[in-house]
């Protein structure tokens, strides 16, 4: 398992990349749809391994 540091790198990384291919292949492509739902897993990973951690008391 990643620490919350090194899963806040790569959702970083995954939104540059995203960023890069709308950039180049516009917002309605396939892969720009495969990159954002990527990045959406990332989010909901790091949602319910570190958000619930930081609000539990």
């Amino acid at each position: 398992m990643e620490t919350k540091t090194e899963f806040l790198a790569l959702i970083e990384k995954k939104r540059i990349e995203l960023f890069h291919i709308v950039s180049k292949n516009g917002l309605n492509s396939n892969i720009t749809l495969q990159y954002s739902q990527e990045l959406d897993q990332l989010l909901n990973q790091y949602n319910k391994s570190f958000i619930k951690m930081d609000i539990s008391p």
